[in-house]
């Protein structure tokens, strides 16, 4: 078994080795003058298990170009299986067309994945379940579900907590924890005008004097969130807060999250924080490397993955 890193989110791939006891398989990954992406595998991984740990965040494309390159690479040099880790599967909100003559861009990058070389692939709250389906080979969907269970039991402990699914879509994935918590659940149903932004129409759920925390797969812009902050307010809860598992934060999003009505946002880092995040002083960052590290552990002894979330 063999860690190779690619340059996305390396503190992550380094958490992820430390965990697994074993060193990043040396590699260079680096631009020529007109940015061209050039990988070289500077150590033997013939016959070897491989996994690629590069997240496709921002600047997406350039992130995904270095994973193909990478996969390509590894199969030219002959590596027995190769395992594409993404925890953040970016292009996943273009899972659908959503007007005429547009793309299903999630698909595309799915096939670009398995012809760069992958065999399978392992990532983590994908933005719509059906892009498992895209994949000709296997994929693993992890869920931040037990990790943010485990965290709201500890920091909510003694509080009348009320789970909130910021949209109709992700009712699933809210209805999840709040299972495992045992609590109440709430729907936000709001009606988005075009991409980035979002107007709250109404709160499905009696809301008052409760501890209300946003559960989502994604945070972007960050208008979804703080405007369902807003409303659970102005419709009496006693806070409101917020778990989302990929960071993306892009534009103004953290400074429009440090002035709004969430009391504390936390995220994951399946995406590299930046400066920006790491000062604002309602986002926290909780790490899934010990889940991934034994997700991937798991893949290469060939045991259930699944059984993690029992």
């Amino acid at each position: 078994m063999k860690i190779l890193a690619c340059n996305s989110n390396r503190p992550l791939a380094d958490a992820v080795a430390v965990i697994l006891g074993l060193p990043l398989t040396k590699a260079s990954i680096r631009r020529f003058a007109d940015m061209e992406v050039f990988v070289e595998i500077q150590e033997n991984v013939r016959g070897e298990d491989v996994f690629v740990i590069q997240p496709t965040s921002f600047p997406a494309n350039d992130n995904l170009m270095e994973l193909l390159v990478t996969l390509d690479a590894l199969r030219r040099s002959s590596a027995r299986r190769i395992t594409a880790v993404v925890p953040y599967f970016g292009y996943a909100r273009q899972d659908r067309k959503t007007a005429s003559r547009s793309p299903i861009s999630a698909k595309l990058v799915a096939n670009l994945i398995t012809e760069a070389g992958a065999n399978r692939v392992l990532t983590m709250d994908l933005h719509a379940a059906q892009i498992q389906g895209f994949f000709d080979i296997p994929v693993d969907n992890l869920y931040a579900a037990p990790l943010f269970s485990r965290d709201i039991q500890e920091r909510y402990q003694g509080r009348d907590v009320m789970i909130v699914s910021p949209d109709v879509g992700g009712v699933v994935r809210a209805r999840a924890i709040a299972t495992r918590l045992n609590c109440d659940l709430a729907i936000i149903d709001k009606r988005r005008e075009r991409a980035g932004h979002s107007e709250v129409m109404n709160v499905i759920g009696d809301v008052v004097d409760r501890d209300c925390i946003l559960v989502d797969d994604l945070v972007d812009s960050g208008g979804t969130h703080c405007n369902a902050a807003d409303a659970l307010i102005k419709r009496g809860a006693r806070s409101a807060g917020a778990y989302v598992t990929h960071g993306v934060l892009s534009g103004a999003a953290v400074a429009r999250i440090a002035t709004s009505a969430i009391e504390m946002m936390t995220i994951t880092d399946s995406i590299l924080a930046t400066d920006e995040v790491k000062r604002c002083d309602n986002i926290r960052e909780l790490t899934i490397a010990p889940l991934l590290a034994e997700a991937m552990r798991r893949i290469s002894d060939e045991s259930s993955v699944s059984s993690l979330f029992d």
